[in-house]
């Protein structure tokens, strides 16, 4: 029994050994060339650093709003209602006639319709909106609804938009920076 035993003990010993030499020669084809001390040609590594990320993002497409004798700037939202927007304006300005509606807001139509990216928003002045894909709207006071984002008006404080506005009907002429 004890002989039966000992062989066991030196079978299992050789599939051990074995296994654990089939395992390093495996690990051994996973080695760099380097480390196998094996001759490498010298390339620096690629680096991809914030700074070269930053340069190639594209700046926010901007849009003019003509109100009067006063011209303001408001950057586009990125998504395809903005995108559809400044494409109908590539053709030529929009001049839309716009109402007051409510105390805090100015809306008029924009002659088509845009496709429709609606989210919960609380608008804040400067905020330009697409409501129920057809209406274009210039926030100067806040309202919570479902919209869809176009942009907002850049540099502006709600008490000089509402000056530019007026109390009454008003035209307003949009077109790209």
């Amino acid at each position: 029994m004890k002989r039966f035993f000992t062989i066991f003990l030196i079978v299992l010993m050789g599939i051990f050994l074995l296994t654990a030499c089939s395992t390093n020669s495996s690990n051994n084809s996973d080695q760099s060339a380097e480390e196998k001390g094996e001759a490498v040609d010298s390339v620096a590594p690629i680096e991809n650093s914030d700074e070269s990320n930053t340069e190639i993002k594209e700046e926010k497409k901007q849009m003019k709003l003509q109100i009067g004798n006063n011209v303001l700037t408001a950057s586009l939202a990125d998504n395809s209602s903005a995108e559809a927007l400044a494409k109908m304006l590539e053709a030529g300005p929009l001049t839309i006639s716009m109402r007051d509606f409510g105390g805090m807001e100015k809306v008029g139509s924009l002659g088509s319709t845009l496709p429709e990216n609606n989210e919960q928003i609380t608008t804040e002045a400067g905020d330009l909106i697409l409501y129920q894909a057809g209406a274009f709207v210039i926030y100067y006071a806040p309202n919570s609804w479902n919209f869809t984002r176009l942009g907002k008006i850049n540099d502006i404080t709600a008490d000089e938009l509402k000056a530019i506005l007026g109390d009454g009907n008003v035209d307003v002429t949009l077109s790209l920076d």
